[in-house]
């Protein structure tokens, strides 16, 4: 097609934010930062490469994903500890907060709850910002990796995707078979992970993460969770990944209780008070009169 003759002007309107955020009640960072001054680590979860864990938090408590031995991603997957049907909602995560989180942003559940699962309270790659490539760290875009667009990229099956990994910790830890489990797995925080869209084609990149050991990733829990973390089987993503070629190394999930007394004030927040209605006809129970 020809080029409009209005094109540039088209072109040249300008952006708007989606979704503004200055009415979201914004997490208490002080109040946190104070119950973290004193907390005790109660619990400790190692995940070995190309494998995935599960643990249990209780709400108001805080965990931290560590790296321990060298420069590693890891793909989480956060659910209500009650209620598998209530999960991380990556994409009204990113809708909210941009395609990268950092401190002071919430991992969001999905419909009908809507309500933050996580509040992120430290990160030890805040400095990375975002880079001259147009980079930046924790992303909320990808999907994980999976053995079914390995297969339909290579014609090979693996068996070690941050997707299957997920799958079988999930399945462990709850005791659901495998093909159960599975539709319960979902799009992930890439804790660790430096991604970004490439200036000419648009595509979805990944180069080597920041992350050494020590550094880590710390959220207060808003609500019960069951989190699943997958060491990825890229390591830091700098090369490929669905291979055992790349180098990886363990991730640690920390647990830590505040004291007593020590979030005073707070409680998890609600589940989205919209009425689910969607403009239809009212609910009524079976015994109601119309």
């Amino acid at each position: 097609m020809p080029r409009p003759p209005d094109a540039d002007a088209r072109r040249a309107v300008p952006p708007v934010i989606c979704y503004p955020t200055g009415t979201l009640p914004p997490p208490d960072l002080a109040l946190y930062a104070a119950a973290r001054a004193g907390m005790q680590m109660t619990g400790e979860v190692t995940v070995a490469p190309r494998d995935a864990r599960a643990f249990r938090v209780a709400a108001g408590s805080f965990f931290r994903i560590v790296s321990l031995d060298g420069p590693q991603v890891g793909d989480l997957n956060l659910f209500n500890a009650h209620d598998l049907r209530e999960r991380f909602y990556s994409g009204k995560t990113r809708a909210l907060h941009g395609s990268h989180v950092t401190t002071g942003d919430r991992l969001w559940s999905g419909f009908p709850t809507l309500r933050p699962m996580a509040t992120i309270t430290e990160d030890t790659l805040g400095w990375y910002g975002i880079d001259a490539f147009g980079a930046a760290v924790h992303d909320v875009i990808g999907t994980r990796c999976d053995p079914y667009t390995h297969s339909l990229l290579t014609g090979r099956a693996y068996h070690r995707c941050c997707h299957s990994n997920l799958t079988r910790a999930l399945a462990a830890e709850t005791g659901l078979p495998l093909d159960e489990a599975e539709p319960h797995v979902h799009d992930v925080l890439n804790v660790f992970m430096c991604t970004g869209f490439t200036r000419d084609t648009g595509q979805y990149f990944m180069k080597a993460s920041p992350v050494r050991p020590g550094d880590y990733l710390e959220f207060l829990a808003e609500i019960d969770l069951l989190g699943v973390l997958s060491a990825c089987p890229g390591g830091d993503c700098g090369a490929e990944h669905s291979s055992d070629a790349p180098a990886c190394f363990p991730l640690c999930v920390a647990i830590y209780t505040p004291p007593p007394g020590a979030l005073a004030g707070w409680r998890p927040p609600e589940p989205s008070a919209y009425d689910r209605s969607h403009g239809g006809p009212s609910r009524r129970s079976s015994g109601d009169q119309p």
